[in-house]
């Protein structure tokens, strides 16, 4: 909105200042710091609102330490932190751009599932919540819009590289020689595509398409086949492994945090030609719109922890934890860095396997031997490391850790090939 704002008094008015607004840097900036004044400003204010409305959380007695004491702590915090991301987005991002359009969707749409599954548990007083069937359903049409929107819209391309001009010499300082000469190694037409990049590996990309090679010459106009169906398994996993980590405070939310940080360093190299260039990975215009809207959201995360490290004050429920896995997902497939989710998202992995691993043991020894055996004494995982005596703010804080080494390695996978 600002954009168009500041563009128009810029090119009408030549109002003093008005040209920074073009800046992608400027506007996250700006973006960053809405997100965080909106979290800490009205997040007390909707915090004290569901204290009003009785809005607390109903805790099963799991045997944890600390367990009881978050009875009745307010839930579906979760729109703190759904506001301080859409709201700088509007504000700050380029409305036009497709990239901004589907993340906001997610945003939203994910968000309005979490917020239908918190209500019924707290207003219905049905501890199920929504039916799994439901959110799977949700998750699905997300994968939906985003597989296809990503496949046959004209807006999402990639450039490709010049043959002549697989390599070309290196330079440390960004100016209009180096532009132009990144300007060359990319060719000038863009391509609809549906490659990836693949991490550790030289000229790191995969096509989807070849995984369908098979049924001829034709395979390329059938790609969304296989595409479509990977983009919804990668969304519903990462929510799915963001929602098993909301379990202890503040441990959902700094993980989010440390993903989104990354992502936005991904977004920004591969939308600007020279890093691209430099940097030797696939250069997708448009791209690095998607920095604003990233700088919303790791402000609105940070924002959040003010409320939501231990002692909790406020649960983001799931109206929170579906919408970020979800944000996430969909920003590591729109920047082609999904098959980096692995790495990045890490915890979310391991608390997912955790689950499925228990649960999965559980049914074969009973089946075998007609007793339920368990590899954990809880999950998911971070429940069983509460089991062990870990204290909750040292499990956090080395899950913290963890998640840093993963967005540290995730980043130098750009060069590490």
């Amino acid at each position: 909105m600002f954009y168009y704002l500041f563009t128009y008094l810029d090119q009408t008015f030549d109002f003093p200042g008005a040209g920074v607004f073009q800046y992608i840097s400027f506007r996250a900036a700006m973006a960053v710091i809405t997100s965080l004044l909106i979290s800490l400003v009205f997040g007390g204010s909707l915090i004290r609102y569901l204290k009003k409305k009785q809005v607390g959380e109903t805790v099963r007695d799991l045997g944890l330490d600390g367990q009881k004491q978050k009875q009745g702590t307010p839930t579906m915090g979760g729109l703190i932190i759904l506001g301080a991301i859409v709201v700088p987005t509007v504000l700050f991002a380029r409305l036009d751009n497709v990239y901004i359009q589907l993340i906001l969707f997610t945003t939203v749409w994910l968000g309005m599932v979490g917020f239908l599954d918190d209500y019924i548990k707290v207003f219905k007083k049905n501890k199920q919540g929504l039916a799994g069937r439901f959110k799977i359903m949700g998750q699905i049409i997300v994968g939906l819009v985003v597989g296809f929107t990503m496949y046959f819209s004209p807006d999402i391309v990639i450039k490709e590289k010049n043959s002549a001009h697989a390599y070309i010499e290196k330079v440390n300082v960004m100016n209009d020689a180096t532009y132009a000469r990144a300007k060359e190694v990319f060719s000038s037409e863009s391509t609809k595509s549906t490659k990836t990049t693949i991490p550790f590996v030289k000229n790191n990309e995969f096509d989807y398409a070849k995984l369908i090679s098979w049924i001829g010459g034709g395979a390329a106009r059938y790609a969304w086949i296989i595409f479509v169906p990977i983009v919804i398994l990668i969304i519903t996993a990462v929510s799915n492994g963001a929602n098993l980590t909301d379990g202890i405070d503040g441990l959902a939310t700094g993980v989010s945090a440390f993903q989104a940080a990354t992502l936005g360093i991904l977004a920004w190299v591969s939308g600007n030609i020279i890093f691209a260039d430099y940097l030797n990975i696939m250069y997708i215009p448009n791209t690095g719109e998607l920095t604003i809207f990233i700088s919303a959201l790791v402000g609105a995360c940070i924002g959040f922890l003010w409320y939501n490290t231990y002692p909790a004050q406020v649960f983001m429920g799931d109206t929170g934890s579906l919408a970020l896995g979800g944000i996430i997902a969909v920003l590591a497939i729109m920047i082609r860095k999904e098959l980096l989710i692995p790495i990045l998202c890490g915890i979310f992995l391991a608390e997912n396997l955790s689950v499925v691993m228990q649960v999965s043991y559980f049914k074969y020894t009973k089946k075998k031997y007609g007793e339920g055996r368990r590899i954990f004494l809880m999950s998911p995982l971070h429940h069983h490391f509460q089991k062990l005596g870990y204290a909750e703010p040292k499990i956090v804080q080395r899950f913290h850790i963890v998640a840093i080494m993963l967005a540290v390695l995730t980043i130098i996978t750009l060069k590490l090939r």
